[in-house]
């Protein structure tokens, strides 16, 4: 019997060593391996497939952000609306108009049907982010307040949603301003010729006062946006409660700011 005793206590004992040094292993294992960046494959109707690679470690919020909203098909079947030439190519709205943005529903499933902002990961609002604005670069595009008032900088900063824009030229203004968190790794033959297609001024722009010729006559449709984490989970995104200017400038002026046609830039 102590023999038998003596047994399990063996069997028990090489038993604990395995588990502490399978536990042992999985931490190692997540301390000492390499994560790649998160690759993005966009598909563009009619013009081909674009890859982009991310970066979390520049700004986390944001690739976060991008990527639940791609991978949950957020992106599928929406424009890239504006168009400028030797500057970028500008998507992400859903009412294809520079004005709109996600809501909360399309980052999870029990969201409420409410807009939402993100944190402006860039190094006027307090962030290291030093990627620099040069052709291939993916921002997110926000809103610039401040032509209302000087007072609204933070409320600028940290206006984006789901609108992205992608550099065809390296642009300095916007380096320390704009959230950059990823570049183009294949396809900007692509991204060139979207940049070259026919544009004009929207057609609300009597309306707006917006006048700027940017909207592609024929849409460039986004077919499909979704990418590759290669098994990391980022997370989601910290959620902010957006700027309601429109009762802003009707507290402030008692104006209709419907009638100004403010876009996300």
């Amino acid at each position: 019997m102590s023999k038998f005793k003596n047994v399990l206590w063996v069997i028990a004992f090489i038993l604990v060593l395995v588990l502490v040094g399978t536990v042992a292993w999985g931490y190692y294992k997540n301390a000492t391996m390499e994560v790649k960046n998160p690759i993005v494959t966009m598909e563009v109707e009619n013009f081909g497939t674009v890859k982009i690679e991310l970066y979390p470690d520049k700004a986390p919020e944001t690739v976060a952000n991008f990527i639940t909203l791609a991978n949950r098909g957020f992106y599928d079947g929406l424009t890239f609306h504006r168009v400028v030439k030797d500057f970028m190519i500008q998507g992400g709205d859903p009412e294809g108009t520079g004005q709109g943005g996600a809501k909360i529903s399309a980052l999870k499933d029990d969201g409420e049907d409410t807009d939402y902002s993100i944190k402006g990961e860039f190094i006027a609002n307090g962030v290291d982010n030093d990627l620099k604005f040069d052709e291939g670069v993916i921002g997110m595009a926000r809103n610039d307040y401040t032509s209302y008032s000087s007072s609204l900088t933070e409320e600028s900063y940290n206006s984006g949603s789901s609108q992205f824009f992608i550099m065809t030229k390296a642009t300095s203004s916007l380096n320390g301003y704009y959230t950059a968190f990823g570049k183009v790794i294949e396809g900007m033959d692509v991204i060139h010729n979207i940049e070259n297609v026919e544009v004009k001024a929207a057609d609300d722009s009597e309306e707006t006062g917006n006048t700027e010729v940017s909207t592609p006559v024929n849409p460039v449709t986004i077919t499909s946006i979704k990418v590759d984490t290669f098994g990391y989970d980022y997370g989601m995104p910290e959620t902010l409660t957006p700027f309601d200017y429109m009762s802003w400038m009707y507290q402030q002026y008692g104006i209709d700011p419907s009638s100004l046609g403010t876009t996300a830039e």
